[in-house]
């Protein structure tokens, strides 16, 4: 077949696109009006990952997962703004990790805010600054990032939805890499490139700072000096690569929450993960009691990690994740169960237990 001819076949594709596109983005504007009046939230976590499996149920290809997913991602954050002015806080500068995860959950047209912390992010939501907030909370090397777990002890946001976002660590610098005395970035990031920095730069100094996009800025200045950090941070900032994917593990992925005042209704699927908090008796077998409902109803755990309460020496907190959603009689059969064994049990929130 012809060029030209593929191509008036492409533009005549285009038209119906848009004619389409528009269609849709207009229905779900009525949509959107009709939850504003009903006081219903305009992002529903659990609705959009109907949709994507829907979508992705459909595809014979050639498109894969990541490319629907991304496209249809920018379509629903354009019918978001359309239905309502979102903001949307994460743990700042523009091109962290964390900025780059929310972008991929909410998509390019709702509002972002940068914020120097974990703490900032959840006082923004708190204070009616922000409608949403996207927070770290743990990386498949480095484990649990515990400022947001002790965040979740002292709030009472929920959380809404999770991002599973893979990280690509670069080495950032104008200096070659056998002159480099310094290396700067987030504390988790240094850790996740332990091995690779002790093998190729073993006296340099590791220096952590408050972001990958805060070392970036700190490298530019500093004699000597190289940032851990992504490639959209050395782009937008115009310091060189000198090094791809220095990361010890591959895959190397971190999973975000999305926190808001309210959590996500159960997905029509029943795919939904539940979190919660607990404390348990000073006693011998007091967290074996506290798991044993989890098996008596053949619950399934996928996470549980202990943090200090902060209320007195050598006690602690459990922080637990398991499938299920927090409204369904199974799930609220199990915190009739945990409260009795348990002094506390908190609600952290339910949200789709999406793994993309």
């Amino acid at each position: 077949m012809a060029l030209e001819t593929l191509r008036q076949k492409i533009d005549a594709i285009d038209v119906s696109i848009i004619e389409q596109l528009n269609a849709r983005v207009q229905l779900a504007a009525q949509i959107g009006s009709l939850k504003q009046e009903a006081a219903h939230e305009v992002y529903v976590p659990s609705r959009e990952e109907e949709v994507f499996q829907k979508l992705l149920s459909l595809n014979r290809g050639p498109l894969d997962e990541t490319a629907i997913r991304a496209i249809y991602r920018e379509i629903m954050s354009a019918s978001i703004a359309l239905q309502k002015a979102l903001f949307v806080a994460y743990l700042g500068p523009e091109a962290t990790y964390t900025h780059q995860a929310a972008i991929k959950n909410f998509g390019s047209k709702v509002a972002y805010k940068a914020l120097s912390s974990i703490q900032d992010v959840f006082t923004a939501i708190e204070k009616g600054e922000a409608d949403y907030g996207v927070i770290p909370i743990e990386n498949s090397t480095e484990g649990a990032v515990f400022h947001s777990l002790d965040m979740f002890a002292e709030s009472e946001l929920k959380i809404a939805a999770q991002i599973y976002f893979p990280i690509e660590h670069c080495l950032l610098s104008r200096t070659p890499l056998e002159a480099i005395q310094t290396v700067l970035s987030k504390d988790q990031a240094l850790g996740q490139c332990r091995n690779w920095l002790h093998r190729h730069l073993p006296n340099a100094q590791l220096q952590a700072v408050a972001s990958t996009t805060e070392a970036v800025k700190q490298a530019h200045t500093l004699p000597a000096a190289a940032a851990i950090a992504s490639a959209l941070a050395a782009e937008l900032y115009d310091l060189p690569i000198i090094k791809k994917s220095i990361q010890d593990r591959m895959p190397n992925v971190t999973r975000f929450l999305v926190i808001a005042k309210k959590s996500a209704p159960p997905s029509h699927n029943g795919e939904d993960k539940t979190s919660i908090l607990i404390s348990i008796q000073d006693e011998v077998g007091a967290l074996h009691n506290a798991l044993i409902p989890f098996h008596t109803r053949n619950i399934n755990l996928t996470k549980i990690e202990s943090r200090p309460s902060r209320r007195k020496m050598w006690d602690y907190h459990f922080f637990i994740d398991f499938i299920g959603h927090y409204e369904t009689p199974p799930i609220q059969a199990l915190m009739v169960d945990l409260k009795q064994v348990c002094p506390q049990v908190k609600w952290l929130g339910s949200y789709p237990n999406a793994k993309s």
